[in-house]
This record gives structure tokens, C-alpha cells and sequence, in this order.
């Protein structure tokens, strides 16, 4: 697994061929889950989260962040998430907010670009 920080243009993102993207949007964040083919065809998955903020300037930018995540460790990532999310769902404190619920998955339809 590979963590990467980005700034406003994206400059340091990793070359991949898409393959396929699957946007969530998720209050004033977005998440990307993009599996991405190597040069030898190898899949791998790519989960960026974006926030969209103001600059001192008065104008929108977008931080990002990204995590890549290659099929050797899918296993072990999935297991993990599945146990925290349990443990969250079950030892969370009541804070007056709804409580957690899961939700369908928006289509691509449901998202609007020019808010990201």
C-alpha cells in the first residue's frame, strides 16, 4: 500500500490507465475508488478523497489525497476496514448525530462535477 499527498494540480499522481471509477460523494468530501492497469496489465485500486476549500485568494481548491492499493494486500486492507467499521458501528458514543446507517451507493448520475 502507497499513500500520497497532492497539490492543487495533481502533479504528482501516478500514471496508470484507467479501467474504471466509481465516484462517492459524501457531505464536503468526494471519494474516488479508480482501479488503474500497470504497463504489464496489472490491476490495482486507487481511493482518493477530495475536499473542496477556500484559498486565502476567495478562490475554490481542492485538497486531495490518495492512497494506492495493490491487489496483494487487498485481503488484508478489506479485512481491516470490515473490522473497524464493526467495531466503530458498535463502540461509537451517541453524540446526537443520526446514527450510522448504511446507505446505497449514489450512481455516477448523482454526481456533479463542477462541485468537485
Amino acid at each position: 500500500m502507497y499513500f500520497e499527498d497532492f497539490d492543487t494540480t495533481d502533479q504528482q499522481e501516478r500514471n496508470g490507465d484507467d479501467v474504471f471509477s466509481k465516484p462517492i460523494r459524501a457531505g464536503k468530501r468526494t471519494y474516488f475508488f479508480d482501479v488503474k492497469a500497470t504497463k504489464n496489465n496489472d490491476y490495482y485500486l486507487t481511493i482518493t478523497e477530495s475536499k473542496r476549500r477556500l484559498d486565502r485568494d476567495g478562490r475554490f481548491v481542492y485538497d486531495k489525497h490518495k492512497i494506492f492499493l495493490y491487489k496483494e494486500d487487498f485481503e488484508k486492507f478489506s479485512l481491516g476496514l470490515e473490522d473497524i467499521i464493526k467495531y466503530i458501528k458498535e463502540n461509537a458514543p451517541q453524540t446526537g448525530e443520526k446514527p450510522f446507517r448504511e446507505t446505497p451507493a449514489p450512481s455516477f448520475s448523482d454526481v456533479s462535477f463542477e462541485e468537485l
